[in-house]
């Protein structure tokens, strides 16, 4: 949008107070892309005895096998010390590792060093996480899953469990209703967000109701395409990728003819892949190099993190597909989100003589009271 400028659009920061930092691990090991290699690192650890177990964990200052931490809010990990800790794996779960990674992850918080009880709290089917993402690529990214991305602020779209609170500047609702003729829902409100949302991050808001309606038409499809829930995207007929030629047992390289728009994995073969599929960016790292290193870097020999798959699994190849369509129509979004242009701004002064900012200081942080007992550690309850 060459001469336009948003000085006045209100921050992302102040339309969505609350924030979190995202979840920090501490060691790898407990996430990989498949949920097999997990339960084998698990049971991996809890074999071996004394210094071995302890060298396998990997230690940190927030963790030891000796560490007293409580169960992560509605999972079910154990809360004795991981020095003694016997029995199955947690069953794991799938969180957004990198941009656009689906992946999974032991949800066992004596494994996490810092797991932000406060977004599993309100991690559920009806929850939203918007995360902020350094330049170049989409300045926000959503996700219905846990995000582990760093280093940007994750940001939900409800502050309790049940799509209820919604994590939007008190009295922002009723003054977008009052100056578009009606009242959008909060996924409206995100969707607009995701459309309109530039550099700061700041988010210029609208007063044109077809305008409005435009922008959360757009947004709802980048949420749709981002979140990959409900119907799966499909590219029309001859332009969907197919593997050409067998990806092998373990591809170790990954290679890009763009002439002939063919992704190779050594002598195995997807096409057609449009380049803007290829060239796509998330934090300045192309999606598709940094999900397949994800996936063949494997771990140092002798750690829990070189326990991975045999071969390359039959899944991976559906999920790869799947990227490739999900960037492909992203990349075709982007010059209709980059086009919306505002008119009738509704500003931050605006929002400002309105009473809508400053936003108090309760609405940037946690809900403080939630309806459910968790277990604190060794088995006693915590008190909220």
């Amino acid at each position: 949008m060459p001469g336009v400028t948003y000085d006045d659009a209100p921050l992302l920061a102040d339309l969505m107070p609350w924030s979190v930092a995202p979840p920090r691990l501490g060691r790898s090991w407990p996430a990989a892309p498949d949920p097999a290699s997990l339960r084998a690192r698990w049971d991996a650890l809890v074999k071996a005895e004394g210094p071995d177990r302890e060298a396998l964990f990997g230690p940190t200052r927030s963790r030891t096998l000796h560490t007293a931490v409580g169960q992560l809010p509605g999972r079910g990990g154990g809360t004795e010390r991981l020095a003694r800790a016997t029995g199955p794996c947690p069953e794991p779960v799938r969180v957004l590792c990198a941009p656009f990674d689906e992946q999974w992850l032991i949800p066992d918080h004596r494994l996490i060093d810092a797991a932000r009880p406060e977004l599993w709290r309100v991690a559920d089917e009806r929850q939203i996480f918007v995360v902020e993402t350094p330049a170049p690529g989409p300045l926000l990214l959503a996700t219905s899953l846990l995000p582990l991305l760093r280093p940007g602020r994750v940001r939900p779209l409800y502050r309790r469990p049940g799509g209820a609170d919604p994590n939007l500047a008190p009295g922002l609702l009723d003054h977008l209703a009052a100056r578009l003729g009606h009242t959008p829902g909060p996924p409206d409100v995100l969707a607009w967000i995701v459309a309109a949302a530039r550099p700061g991050p700041r988010v210029p808001l609208t007063a044109d109701p077809a305008l409005w309606a435009h922008g959360v038409a757009l947004g709802h499809r980048a949420l749709w395409l981002m979140r990959r829930d409900g119907e799966r995207p499909r590219l029309p007929g001859g332009r969907r990728p197919y593997v050409r030629a067998p990806l092998p047992a373990r591809p170790r390289t990954l290679h890009y003819d763009r002439d002939g728009e063919t992704l190779h994995l050594d002598e195995g073969r997807i096409s057609p892949v449009p380049p803007d599929a290829w060239d796509f960016e998330a934090g300045g790292v192309r999606v598709l190099e940094r999900w397949f290193a994800a996936r063949t870097a494997g771990g140092e020999p002798g750690t829990l993190a070189a326990i991975g798959p045999a071969c390359w699994p039959q899944t991976w190849t559906s999920q790869l597909l799947e990227l490739i369509t999900v960037l492909a129509l992203l990349a075709e979004l982007r010059p209709d989100l980059d086009a919306l242009t505002v008119t009738e701004p509704v500003t931050a002064a605006e929002l400002r003589a309105a009473g809508v900012l400053p936003v108090p200081e309760r609405a940037r942080r946690p809900a403080s009271v939630l309806g459910h007992r968790e277990e604190g550690p060794e088995g006693q309850f915590a008190l909220l």
